[in-house]
């Protein structure tokens, strides 16, 4: 396992640029300014966007169009649901942050949604004063380890990401997301690899049905809309590395839910 995360690391660092050790902010901010992240792959990523636009009009649209009407308690418990799981995967890089306190109030939101918040579809915690912090992630944690960004980068279905955080989401796969061990690598019986990926289709139609006024607007008005979501999503990223809500760039991406392909 160890072997395996050496070499996930060492691939890390060949694929990125500008990468020196150091969390301050500054560098951080610097390293991962939208405006100098190089888009080495954009005929790919262009074609890859194409796909899953198209993929988007067939099945997410029509099915977040559908997801939309349900009932808000409903949506919010499916919400409230994925947010308890995303714990599985912020606790160890809250530690890996040094963010203790983070890990600790996390983990602890984790034990009583998952309890009594019936599987998180209630967020009881909320009531018990344990406020829910940001997601955190591998690739945000190699980011505040001094790991530059490389590349930006459109997965299949998956979206927009750059070349560390396309390495980093592997670490979910390799021991990282507590999720994925109990239901794809150690099917048991009460959980098995269908829970794992029903989770992940159910959050990316949860994710389009919170954006679809902005996505279809952003479709309509934008002179380039890959250029225009790519330019949403870095600045997203960025500001999620940091842990701000400042706008960083000229476009305000204020209604752009967080996006989370990890």
């Amino acid at each position: 396992m160890i072997k395996k995360i050496v070499i996930l690391l060492i691939t890390t660092l060949a694929l990125t640029i500008n990468v020196n050790a150091g969390s301050d902010n500054r560098l951080i901010l610097k390293k991962n300014d939208p405006t100098e992240i190089k888009d080495c792959f954009e005929k790919i990523n262009r074609a890859t966007f194409a796909f899953n636009n198209a993929l988007d009009g067939i099945v997410f649209k029509p099915v977040a169009s559908v997801y939309k009407v349900l009932p808000s308690p409903v949506r919010t418990g499916v919400s409230n649901s994925l947010d308890n799981l995303s714990n599985l995967v912020t606790i160890p890089n809250n530690v890996l942050q040094g963010e203790f306190a983070k890990a600790g109030v996390n983990t602890g939101r984790f034990l009583i949604n998952s309890t009594v918040g019936l599987l998180g579809l209630i967020d009881v915690a909320s009531l018990f004063g344990l406020e829910e912090y940001e997601k955190e992630d591998y690739g945000q944690s190699l980011a505040k380890h001094g790991v530059g960004p490389g590349c930006y980068v459109v997965l299949p279905v998956l979206g927009p990401s750059t070349a560390r955080d396309t390495i980093a989401t592997s670490f979910n796969f390799l021991g990282g997301d507590a999720w994925y061990n109990v239901t794809v690598r150690n099917d048991t019986q009460y959980l098995s690899n269908e829970d794992y990926y029903m989770s992940k289709v159910t959050g990316g139609v949860d994710f389009r049905a919170k954006n679809y006024d902005s996505i279809e607007s952003l479709k309509k008005n934008s002179v380039d809309f890959y250029a225009s979501v790519k330019s949403l999503y870095l600045q997203d990223r960025q500001q999620k590395i940091l842990n701000t809500n400042k706008i960083i760039s000229t476009q305000d991406d204020s209604d752009w839910e967080e996006i989370d392909n990890n």
